[in-house]
């Protein structure tokens, strides 16, 4: 595994690190490439319930690593497939991750960092945290599936402005687009971002892979396709021993004991 990105696993909860603090986690293709295998290592994790993501030092991931970019165009290899090659398995992986993922916004998120971090399904943000599209700034079409993701957060007219715009918002504007689904103070990031994957992570995960699978569905389909996958999926977690051992507990006025299978 590369040092640029870390993997761990504390009572249930895998945590995925940038880790480039001197560069403020900018994304070089060793970095994406190890962030591609370390999603798919938490998905195939049996020992990890839920997933943060968030970055090491003072940025949370400024987006891609614009000196080895300035490399690859001077070389004539242009964005060398890392579009395809990285960032939309990358997307793909954490959409698709059976297990919720919480992106822990510790500070700058921008481009692609801003991409990865809309791509979780929850958002806590530090106070200190800034979100920028970027990608107009240098002549770009927006990448790490935020052309899909930002629109569902915060409506077209306004991921159009975004977009198009690339102004930088704080945590708090953020906040209010409903962009991130909490705001913490910087020093209470942590704590707040394991407290809330660790209730995850106690919970029913077969009932989150399902609500992940449905949202994600009914995103691009109609009503009656929806309806079906929904039965689909209940009928999936109706068999499950969670579901059983959660309804017998609430037969018996008892707080059940979630197993993920």
């Amino acid at each position: 595994m590369s040092d640029t990105v870390l993997y761990d696993v504390t009572d249930g909860v895998a945590t995925i690190t940038l880790n480039r603090p001197s560069a403020m986690n900018a994304l070089t293709a060793e970095m994406k490439a190890a962030l591609r295998d370390t999603v798919d290592r938490a998905a195939s994790d049996t020992t990890a319930r839920a997933v943060i993501l968030t970055g090491a030092g003072r940025a949370f991931c400024a987006g891609q690593d614009l000196r080895e970019h300035a490399d690859n165009l001077v070389a004539g290899r242009g964005l060398n497939n890392t579009v395809r090659d990285h960032y939309n398995p990358i997307v793909r992986g954490i959409t698709a991750l059976p297990k919720p993922v919480v992106a822990a916004v510790n500070g700058v998120a921008a481009g692609a960092g801003a991409g990865l971090a809309f791509a979780c399904d929850l958002i806590v943000a530090a106070d200190s945290a800034r979100f920028a599209t970027a990608f107009t700034a240098i002549g770009l079409a927006p990448d790490s599936g935020m052309s899909w993701t930002l629109q569902r957060l915060v409506g077209r007219a306004k991921a159009t402005e975004l977009l198009l715009l690339g102004e930088r918002i704080d945590a708090d504007e953020a906040h209010a687009l409903g962009l991130v689904n909490r705001v913490v103070p910087a020093d209470g990031l942590a704590p707040a971002a394991v407290e809330l994957a660790r209730r995850l992570a106690a919970g029913p995960t077969a009932a989150y892979a399902a609500v992940k699978d449905a949202l994600a569905f009914a995103a691009t389909n109609d009503l009656p396709s929806s309806l079906e996958l929904e039965a689909d999926l209940q009928d999936r977690c109706a068999a499950t021993d969670d579901h059983r051992n959660a309804t017998e507990s609430f037969l018996n006025k008892q707080t059940p004991t979630f197993e993920g299978r």
